[in-house]
C-alpha cells in the first residue's frame, strides 16, 4: 500500500529573517546622515518647539562667511540646499512659496552674523511671500542637566 504523504506546510522563514537583517543595517548606516547640510553655529535661546506639519519647510541657511542656501526640508542628508544671494533669494524663494504658499518658512543663521544680514534676509522672504519667518535655535543648556 502506497502512504499518502501529508503536504509541508512549514514556510522557510531563514531568508526572510537576513533580508530583514540587512534592511536593519542599511537603516542603522544611513540614519545619522539625515541632517541639514549647512554647518551652522546657531545661537542658544528658550523657544517652543517646531509642530510637525506635513509640508516640508522652506529652509533659509545662512553661514557665518555670508553664504546663504535655500532648501526645501529640514531632512535633506548631505545637501546644502541652493547657494543664493541676497538678490535672488526672493526669486528662489518666491518661486517655491507660490506653488506651496503654505509651506513654513524657517531662517537657520549662524550666531556669528550681523543682525542686520539675518533681518535683511527675513525682509526679503517677507517680500517674497512668506506669512511669517521663524528662526532656528538651539535650546539654552539646562545647569546640572
Amino acid at each position: 500500500m502506497a502512504r499518502k504523504r501529508k503536504p509541508m506546510s512549514e514556510i522557510n522563514v531563514v531568508p526572510y529573517i537576513d533580508v530583514m537583517l540587512v534592511l536593519l543595517v542599511i537603516f542603522m548606516a544611513t540614519a545619522p546622515l539625515l541632517t541639514q547640510g549647512v554647518k551652522v553655529d546657531l545661537p542658544n535661546a528658550p523657544s517652543e518647539p517646531v509642530t510637525e506639519t506635513e509640508d516640508d519647510p522652506l529652509v533659509v541657511s545662512m553661514r557665518p562667511d555670508g553664504a546663504i542656501f535655500v532648501n526645501l526640508g529640514l531632512q535633506n542628508a548631505d545637501d546644502e540646499g541652493t547657494r543664493v544671494t541676497v538678490y535672488s533669494l526672493e526669486d528662489q524663494a518666491g518661486k517655491i512659496l507660490r506653488e506651496r504658499p503654505e509651506v513654513p518658512v524657517f531662517v537657520k543663521a549662524d550666531e556669528k552674523l550681523d543682525y542686520g544680514d539675518v533681518v535683511r534676509v527675513m525682509t526679503v522672504l517677507q517680500k517674497a511671500g512668506a506669512e511669517s519667518v521663524g528662526l532656528i535655535t538651539d535650546p539654552p543648556e539646562m545647569p546640572g542637566v
